[in-house]
Formats: C-alpha cells, structure tokens, sequence
C-alpha cells in the first residue's frame, strides 16, 4: 500500500502548479496574514498553515498545498491500515489504499489548500483508532480462535459473524486492557485538532459515540482513558470556542446559510443523495456498499455502518453538502477489501480485472477533479458542470487585470469593496502591480476585517446588486464587467463593477447592513 500512496502523492505533486489558486486559498491566505483563533466561518488551522506556507515562498502555489497533499497521502494510508487491522494481508491493504488513491473526493480534496481534506484525514484517524479499540474488546478475544477458522471462506461473512454476533450480544463486558484503552487519547488529540480546523467534525464523533453505546461493544468505555480523552480534545478545542462564543456565534448562522443554499457546493436533497455515488466514483459504489453491510454483519463494527446511515440522514434533512459523509467511504472501503482481496486470492486474472475497474475509476476522477485538461479545453468538456471548484480556480489574474484598469481610471484614492471574499483575497494577492489598496468586504471574516474608512467618497465596487448599492449610495456610477478572456463561466464572470460616490450615511454605520455569510 505504500507504493499506492506514493503514486498518489506523485500524481498530486505533478499537477498542483496548473490553472491556479482555488477562491478559498486566496481566502486562506488573506486570514493567515491577520491570525487569529477563530474566524467567522472556521477555526484557525488552515489559515495558519496557509499563513507558514507563504513564509517560506509567498509565490509557490505548490508549497502552499504541500499540507493538503500530506493530508490526502494519510487518508490513503490510513485506509490501508484498516484494512490490516480488520485482518487482511498485502493484496487487501493495497486494494483499500487504490480504492481510496483513485477516488474523486480524495484527488479533488488533495489538489488544494482546503479544510475539507484536513477534516477527511481527521476523521480517518479517528476510525482507524477507534476500529483498533474495538479489535481489543474482550468479546472478540472470546471468538478469534472461531473466527480464524472461518478465512477460509473466500467472503468470511458466514458462520463467523453469525458466532461473532452471539458472543459479542450476551457475552461478558470486561474493560479493555491498559495498552489498547490509550488510544483514546491519541483519539482525543486528533479530535481536538481537527476542531481547529473544521468544528463540523464534532457531529461524526458524537454519532460514533452514541451509536457504539447503542449498539455496542459498550466494553471500549470502560476506562479512565476516555474523560482523560474528552479533556485534552476540550482542551485544544477551547481557543476557538471562545472565540465563536465572544463574536456571537457566527459559524451556526453560517451553516444556517449554507443549509439555505448560500454555498457555491450546496446540494439539493436528491443532489446530496446522487453525489454519494460520485464521492468515491460510480465504478466504487457496489464496493462501499458491500463494506457497509460487512461491518452491519460484524457485531464488533457495525456502530460504523449504523453511524454512516445516521450520518446520512442528518446531512440530508439539514442541507448539509454531500461531501460532508466524505469521511466514512475510506472504512467502507477498507472493510470490503479484506473479503475481496481474499476471494481474488492468487488468481491474476481477477486482480487484472479488478485492477482495470480501479484504474478506470481513477483516470476518470483525475480527468474531472485534477487540472489535467488544457485551460483552452475546459468550455468545452463535462469539468465544470461537474466540478465547480475547476472553474474558481481559473481567471483570477485576468480578474485583477480587469479591477486595475478601471481603478487606474478613478485615481489613487479611491477604496475597494467586493461581493465575496474569493475576490478581495484576489485583490490582495495579485493587486501589488496595479497599485490596489487592501480591499473591503462584507463577506464572512473580510466584515470583521472592516469597513473602508469614513472618508472614503468613492468607492469602487466589485459584484455588489446595483439595487443594493442604490440603497447605500447617493449616486452609483457602471464601471464594467469582469470578463477572464478565456471563456470560462465561473462565479466571477460578467460580475458588474460600480463607482458608489457620496454614501448616504459614514460607512462605519452602514457596515452592519453589508455583513453577509456563506
């Protein structure tokens, strides 16, 4: 499996330097040069990371996803880890890692500085450590002598989860040996690190939690361990979680947004149900789904399969988006390989055959959710009605263009103020140049950064409604459009720009109006 994430890490290596910065990373890097311990719409760690990265090479867009990629390398390997820790040998822990390696969440995510891949390899941490609990439970000391006899069955689902179900309902909780219960602290520090970056991850593990104390083994709680666990992952939480509580919450009225369809990714219900098939690439799905009802068979496990059903049915009824159930596909995976690898046994015609379908699904997703395509190409090819993020990570230089020469045109006092944060982060990046000043915006932390000053009796204006502006402005002047020259419909594209002259009240005072989040 090793040499699976090293192709991986290769492959995401080879292409992180094509089209250019996604919107959130010039978002992430526009936060890391104001560090704090929250933000209205995450916690501090991917802005830091992005803030270390430009330390070193301000320019180097490959350094700045160096962390994303060694983020999506660990989900890699951490599916392969699980599946040798549910028992399979070489061929089922290369076969869980490629599965993962080719998958489209796990190439989309590891192409770019996001906090979605950070929060992927959290999670994956997290139920690698915890299946290595369940392993230790007394009850399935109980049964491996009965279990091993069944390997030989080439699925291994017959009579030793019918056993392993009888023992583990009616069979004695005894606590977990001293050695196996220190996994709840490596727990805890995980989850407490990947609060710092994305505070959605307390949903997954309270629903684990909740549905292993439902469905069992209950005997993993049995331990001084766990409060010492729940503690330290308070403990590093807590900075951020001042932080929200001081500055009124802003992230719950920001899911609230997103639950309403503010996000560029937000999904419909019967999107988030179809784009479940496509996380993982359709080829994958039969695969998940079999490991999904593997773990339902296994007593010891079926807390993951339950919590996945729960989990799904949560984010649907909420609006949440559909990668949000990324983190559960590389266990599913994981638990299916063991069986199969095991059924393909020494046969090479069917690891070919199984090779190709892996392959397939693999070029498939780097095709869509890697720059692989020529810029030129992308008008015309299914990218970007399939993947958004493609077309928000092209144009943004010929969009800075576009702002400068008009800008250039008013003189040099005039202030800026955008729509979203992609491009006031733009502006900061690409604006030097043109001489821009650091630009306003209402949008989610950018509001928090301030208003233009009081003075400013101008203002050049990126994306705002001219009917917003007509509100606040005693005169609005049309300035242009924002046009890429390449073609590219993104969310940039045709966007109005506008002189505001004369606001009708100081900007300080109509800055509480201009707040918006998503």
């Amino acid at each position: 499996m090793y040499w699976v994430a090293g192709i991986f890490a290769a492959v995401i290596a080879a292409f992180a330097n094509r089209y250019g910065y996604h919107r959130d990373e010039l978002y992430f890097m526009a936060a890391g040069r104001r560090l704090d311990w929250g933000y209205a719409d995450q916690p501090p760690l991917t802005p830091l990371l992005a803030r270390a990265m430009t330390a070193i090479d301000p320019d180097s867009l490959v350094l700045l996803r160096l962390p994303a990629l060694a983020a999506a390398t660990l989900v890699v390997l951490c599916a392969g880890w699980m599946a040798g820790a549910f028992g399979g040998g070489r061929g089922a822990r290369a076969l869980a890692a490629a599965t993962v390696a080719g998958a489209a969440l796990t190439l989309g995510a590891g192409h770019m500085l996001n906090t979605a891949v950070f929060d992927l390899a959290a999670w994956s941490v997290i139920c690698l450590l915890t299946v290595r609990l369940l392993r230790g439970t007394a009850a399935d000391h109980a049964v491996a002598g009965r279990a091993a006899s069944a390997d030989r069955d080439p699925l291994a689902d017959g009579r030793a989860s019918e056993t392993h179900d009888e023992v583990t309902t009616d069979g004695p909780r005894v606590a977990l040996s001293g050695a196996d219960s220190r996994w709840w602290l490596a727990i805890g520090a995980v989850a407490g690190l990947g609060m710092q970056n994305k505070m959605l991850l307390i949903l997954p593990v309270v629903v684990l939690v909740a549905c292993v104390l439902v469905v069992g083994p209950r005997t993993i709680f049995a331990t001084g361990y766990l409060p010492a666990a729940v503690g330290l992952a308070v403990l590093i939480w807590l900075p951020s979680l001042l932080w929200q509580a001081r500055n009124g919450w802003p992230q719950w009225e920001l899911s609230r947004a997103i639950a309403g369809g503010s996000s560029g990714t937000s999904d419909t219900p019967i999107m988030f149900v179809l784009s479940q098939f496509g996380l993982m690439g359709p080829l994958l799905a039969p695969l998940w789904i079999f490991g999904w009802w593997r773990l339902w068979r296994d007593r010891r496990y079926r807390a993951f399969a339950v919590s996945y059903a729960v989990l799904f049915a949560l984010f649907l009824v909420t609006g949440g988006k559909a990668y949000y159930l990324g983190g559960m596909y590389p266990i599913l995976l994981a638990a299916a390989a063991v069986p199969v690898a095991r059924w393909l046994g020494g046969h090479r015609v069917r690891w070919a055959a199984a090779g190709s379908v892996v392959a397939v699904n693999a070029c498939a997703g780097a095709i869509l959710f890697l720059p692989v395509l020529p810029v030129s190409a992308l008008p015309d090819s299914p990218v970007l009605a399939i993947n958004y993020d493609a077309g928000e990570t092209v144009g943004w230089p010929e969009f800075v263009r576009n702002v400068g020469e008009v800008r250039a045109r008013l003189g040099p006092d005039i202030a800026i103020l955008t729509d979203n944060y992609g491009e006031a982060g733009a502006i900061e990046r690409f604006g030097a140049p043109y001489d821009l000043p650091t630009p306003h915006s209402g949008h989610n932390a950018y509001w928090w950064w301030g208003p233009p000053d009081d003075s400013a009796a101008e203002v050049l204006t990126i994306g705002i409604d001219r009917e917003q502006l007509d509100r606040y402005c005693a005169e609005v002047e049309s300035a242009g459009r924002i046009d890429n020259g390449l073609g590219i419909e993104n969310d940039e594209q045709g966007v109005s720009m506008n002189i505001c002259r004369g606001p009708r009240v100081p900007w300080s005072e109509l800055w509480p109006r201009i707040r918006h989040l998503g």
